[in-house]
């Protein structure tokens, strides 16, 4: 018994260090989900410099977190890599530059899809955003983005068992786009109205 006992003890501090590089990792994720989502709030809030900003303090502690942490707990680091993910492709977007590749964010596959999905959430608000403000063809865009998101990472459901959580992300895309579409298609025709009534009144006031 002796062996098995030498055995438990070695055991016991393995995985008790194990765990303190556990909390470690998931405190300093809190820091990274934290960064990117002040990020996505400026976007919403017009201050897109603020957001570079939080965004660039977001990847510098998440490439910090992977440098400090190893295979054991790999996988509590898909969440906020999955968020940098997330911020990344909405100031992208914002800017007018395309969304970065998997390999630009040096991102797990993981980590990228379930940021990508997360972004078309963003992304119907970016398009009533630009609707409010009345910036009809900028709401298209983001409306295109949003269902190239959705077309491109649909057939990955399959792989849920993969990628946890990817198959119910691809059914709430698949109804925020359904849901932006019907709406942008209302602002449309209500665009159509007032463009056809203008153009009556300019006619009638010529005559």
């Amino acid at each position: 018994m002796e062996e098995v006992r030498r055995s438990i003890k070695g055991m016991e501090s393995r995985l008790s260090e194990q765990l303190e590089r556990r909390d470690r990792v998931l405190k300093d994720s809190r820091d990274v989900i934290a960064a990117s989502s002040r990020a996505i709030i400026d976007v919403h809030t017009g201050r897109l410099k603020e957001g570079e900003k939080e965004l660039a303090k977001a990847k510098g502690l998440m490439k910090s977190l992977k440098k400090s942490s190893d295979g054991s707990v790999s996988r509590y680091l898909v969440s906020p890599e999955a968020e940098v993910v997330e911020a990344s492709a909405v100031i992208s977007l914002a800017k007018g530059d395309e969304i970065p590749s998997m390999a630009d964010l040096g991102a797990s596959p993981e980590a990228y899809l379930l940021g990508l999905l997360d972004a078309v959430g963003e992304l119907k608000r970016l398009v009533l955003d630009s609707i409010l403000q009345r910036k009809l063809p900028k709401a298209k865009k983001y409306f295109a983005v949003m269902e190239g998101l959705y077309s491109m990472c649909s057939p990955l459901a399959v792989y849920d068992h993969v990628v946890n959580g990817a198959r119910r992300k691809i059914d709430v895309a698949r109804m925020l786009v359904e849901d932006t579409r019907g709406l942008l298609a209302e602002e449309i025709g209500r665009e159509s109205v007032s463009s056809t009534m203008a153009r009556l009144e300019k006619k009638l006031a010529g005559a």
